[in-house]
């Protein structure tokens, strides 16, 4: 992957009304104009992108309400912050059909896919290694994360299913993949940091396995 910064064009838009009356016949429009339905899977694809930024939000802002004096997780903080203006360039390349797509627009670059191994890796080096699968608790920052995890996990399959009726760019696909990963290192870092249990998976809790009085 090339390692290049690049400029994005500032938004231009003025937003002085919430509602429009335009979309009430299921119809929203892509950014090149394009009328389309609201169901169509361009738009299942960029707006699981805008619910996970919002849990992505939700995940950061517990960091900040909960663990203010935490030097390792205010830093996570700002990444997170980073990751949903990412986000929103992502969403911005997924509202544009290919052909409307110019070279100044926000969109998701192989810089960015980058940054989230160099932090996955970062931030793994200092975690055990698993033993069993991990389950979402112990810390309520740990299961915004993973929360945001699963969201993530189920925009990336809108996008390939996207990718099946139209071209996805190569590099928002690899992001939201590593995007998944990072989430699943940074709540495992999260809990570390915070000196929170990891809840491990064991199939014995089940109440098939229960021992019967």
């Amino acid at each position: 992957m090339s390692d290049t910064t690049q400029t994005f064009n500032d938004p231009k838009l003025a937003i002085n009304r919430v509602y429009t009356r335009k979309g009430d016949a299921g119809k929203t429009s892509l950014v090149g104009g394009q009328k389309v339905s609201k169901n169509e899977i361009r738009i299942e694809s960029y707006g699981t992108i805008d619910e996970l930024n919002a849990f992505v939000g939700a995940a950061r802002q517990t960091i900040l309400d909960d663990h203010s004096d935490n030097e390792a997780l205010t830093s996570l903080a700002d990444e997170l912050l980073r990751v949903q203006h990412e986000l929103f360039n992502l969403g911005s390349v997924l509202a544009t059909l290919p052909e409307d797509v110019v070279e100044q627009m926000p969109q998701i670059t192989d810089t960015d896919v980058k940054a989230l191994e160099e932090s996955i890796d970062a931030h793994n080096e200092s975690l055990q290694p698993l033993r069993s699968f991990v389950l979402p608790g112990g810390s309520r920052l740990n299961a915004d994360l993973h929360v945001a995890r699963t969201v993530c996990r189920r925009a990336e399959r809108l996008m390939v299913a996207l990718g099946q009726v139209d071209d996805v760019p190569t590099a928002s696909m690899a992001y939201i993949n590593r995007l998944s990963d990072a989430l699943f290192v940074w709540s495992r870092f999260a809990s570390q940091a915070s000196d929170k249990p990891e809840v491990l998976w064991s199939p014995n809790m089940a109440a098939s396995a229960q021992k019967k009085s």
